[in-house]
C-alpha cells in the first residue's frame, strides 16, 4: 500500500530537490554520479522508469492521483511519497504542476559517442541550442520522425532539465543522446557520417534534394535560436541545406525546423 507523507514543513531538507535546488545544482557537474533530475507527469516518469532511471522520491498532488499516477507511484517502489494540496504545491514549485506529479531521479550515466552511434543511420546534432523548451521539442520530433539519436555540443541546454523532459513528453529517455567533444565534426566523419547543416544561405541544397536522402549515414545539424550555426560548422559540413520558405518568411523556430528536416531526411 502506498504510504503518503503530508507536507507540513517547507524547510524539510527532503524537499530541497523540488523547491530550492537550481538545475545547475541538480546537475552536479563536479560529482556527476550524485546528479539528479526532476521528471514531471506520470507519462514522463513512466518513460524514465522504462529507461532504467532510479527514483529517489515523489511529490504528488493528492487529489490528482488517478490510475495512471498510481501505476507510476507503485513502480517507484518504496521511495518516499510527499503530498500536499494544489495551492501548496504551486507555492512550493513556483508554478502549477503538469498532471500533479514530480519525481526526483538519479541521473543515468552519460553514454559515449560510440555507444550512441551504434546501429544508427540518421542523427540530429544540436549546436548551442540553449532553450530547454526547444531542446525538449526537438527530442519529441526526433523520436516521432525517424532520428536514431541526438548529439549535443557542450553549450546546449541539458535534455534532463525539468522543462526539457516535460516538453519532450519523456522522449529524452527513449532517444539515445550524448554530449560531443571539441572534435565532433571529425568524429562524425570518422564514424562514416555525412554532415548536413541547416543554414539560411543562398548557396545551399533544398532540403528535398535526392542526394541527401540517398546518404547511408547522415547527421542533420541545427544551430542556436538566435545566431544559427557557426561559420566553422557550416564550412566543415558536407552539405549546407535550406528549407524553402513562402510568403516572405525568412526562417523557422529551430524546433519547427527540426520537425521539417527530420521528416524529409529520415532514412527510407
Amino acid at each position: 500500500m502506498i504510504q503518503y507523507t503530508q507536507i507540513t514543513d517547507f524547510s524539510d531538507p527532503a524537499l530541497d530537490i523540488y523547491a530550492r535546488l537550481t538545475e545547475a545544482q541538480l546537475l552536479n557537474r563536479f560529482e556527476p554520479k550524485k546528479g539528479m533530475f526532476i521528471a514531471e507527469s506520470p507519462k514522463v516518469i513512466m518513460r524514465a522508469l522504462d529507461a532504467g532511471c532510479e527514483p529517489v522520491s515523489l511529490l504528488v498532488e493528492r487529489g490528482h492521483v488517478n490510475a495512471e499516477a498510481e501505476e507510476a507511484i507503485l513502480r517507484c517502489g518504496d521511495v518516499p511519497v510527499f503530498t500536499a494540496p494544489l495551492d501548496v504545491l504551486t507555492q512550493l514549485t513556483g508554478f502549477q504542476l503538469t498532471r500533479g506529479m514530480l519525481c526526483a531521479m538519479r541521473r543515468p550515466r552519460l553514454k559515449t559517442l560510440e555507444e550512441v552511434l551504434a546501429g544508427t543511420r540518421r542523427v540530429a546534432v544540436l549546436e548551442n541550442v540553449q532553450n530547454p523548451t526547444n531542446v525538449g521539442a526537438i527530442f519529441r520530433s526526433a523520436a516521432a520522425l525517424g532520428m536514431d539519436a541526438v548529439l549535443l555540443t557542450p553549450d546546449c541546454s541539458n535534455p534532463l532539465y525539468r522543462r526539457s523532459c516535460r516538453v519532450s513528453m519523456g522522449t529524452v529517455f527513449q532517444v539515445p543522446w550524448t554530449y560531443l567533444g571539441e572534435s565532433w565534426m571529425e568524429d562524425l566523419k570518422n564514424a562514416g557520417y555525412k554532415t548536413a547543416s541547416l543554414a539560411l544561405k543562398d548557396d545551399t541544397l533544398s532540403i528535398d534534394d535526392p542526394r541527401l536522402r540517398q546518404e547511408e549515414h547522415l547527421a542533420v545539424i541545427l544551430g542556436s535560436e538566435g545566431d544559427g550555426l557557426t561559420e566553422t560548422t557550416i564550412s566543415a559540413s558536407d552539405y549546407t541545406v535550406k528549407i524553402p520558405m513562402y510568403h516572405g518568411v525568412d526562417s523557422l523556430n529551430v524546433a519547427a525546423a527540426s520537425a521539417v528536416a527530420f521528416w524529409e531526411l529520415r532514412s527510407r
